[in-house]
């Protein structure tokens, strides 16, 4: 069976991130135009165990599709164990050779596997014999300045099987500082033949198109531009069609939280905890924000959140105009 990466009604599509990309949250990107929406970084070790905790992360719904699971582990057994128990729930399986987080890392997975460039073919070259849909990767430049390998590594993902690149323009050692080096992305599109996913440093319609037009990649990756902004997929697809800059009102901004709110309820994975959070988000930049975030650490139910947002719009009644 020929396994191909989708056709994708838009060209702008929803990073992976912890904490933030669940269902309510795909949703939201997906009602603004994300031509795919990716679960948060999952471990295929749980997954393979089954731990209900995990499992319960990869709630999806029609809706949402075409989506992505993301997956790490340097197991290559509990990898292909858990991408043939969730494929038939998700569209795309993406493994994950790039991230950062010392607490990924320190198991030998994520960006460390940069520097283990057979475990890395070995295995997507098992995941991908093994189910049914595509398989896409996520790299970066290499490991730190002294080791960048990010151009070798995506030749051998495609050697093995990869349906599509996802390339994050930064080291591994940066983390998510400094600015992301896009020549990378465009090196790795003139040598693979697979489409080729630019990452780093997209925040608007004209950073996007700048990407578009340096890199030649054939689609771009919104992360923390996205957070607590759902609406920056619009923004940004109007931009990419027409060259027009069209913004979200404030009071459209906590509409739109209001409705996330919503959802988690609608799909049982609503959380104080989580609320709070991206109460916070979707009210960065506000007036009276910063006091607003004060208080909303105190909050402790979902009435006292309302109330307190609500108290928040009166007091800045004439942004909302």
């Amino acid at each position: 069976m020929v396994k191909e990466f989708p056709k994708l009604k838009s060209k702008v599509l929803l990073a992976p991130m912890a904490n933030i990309t669940n269902l309510a949250f795909r949703m939201m990107c997906k009602k603004y135009g994300a031509g795919l929406v990716s679960t948060e970084l999952l471990s295929a070790n749980a997954i393979a165990k089954k731990n209900k905790a995990v499992i319960n992360l990869a709630k999806t719904n029609e809706e949402e599709k075409p989506v992505t699971i993301q997956l790490f582990s340097q197991n290559t057994e509990n990898l292909v164990k858990a991408a043939k128990l969730i494929e038939s729930k998700f569209d795309i399986i993406d493994l994950n050779f790039g991230c950062p987080s010392k607490k990924i890392m320190d198991q030998g997975s994520g960006g460390a596997l940069l520097k283990r460039e057979n475990k890395i073919a070995e295995i997507i070259k098992e995941v991908t014999s093994n189910v049914n849909i595509p398989v896409t990767v996520k790299i970066r430049n290499g490991l730190d300045k002294r080791n960048i390998n990010g151009l070798k590594i995506a030749k051998i993902c495609e050697e093995n099987g990869a349906n599509a690149i996802i390339i994050h323009g930064r080291t591994v050692d940066q983390g998510y500082s400094g600015k992301a080096d896009w020549e990378i992305i465009k090196e790795i599109k003139k040598n693979v033949k697979i489409p080729v996913i630019g990452n780093g440093d997209v925040v608007d319609g004209e950073s996007a198109k700048k990407m578009f037009d340096e890199t030649g990649c054939d689609y771009v990756m919104v992360g923390r531009a996205a957070i607590g902004n759902p609406f920056i997929f619009k923004q940004i697809n109007e931009y990419l069609k027409t060259g027009k800059k069209i913004n979200q009102s404030k009071k459209e901004r906590i509409k739109d939280f209001l409705e996330y709110l919503e959802l988690t309820k609608k799909f049982g994975i609503f959380s104080i905890l989580d609320a709070r959070r991206q109460a916070q988000y979707f009210t960065k930049g506000f007036d009276g924000s910063s006091k607003f975030r004060k208080k909303i650490q105190e909050i402790k139910t979902e009435d006292e959140l309302k109330m307190l947002l609500e108290n928040f719009i009166i007091e800045n009644i004439k942004v909302y105009k």
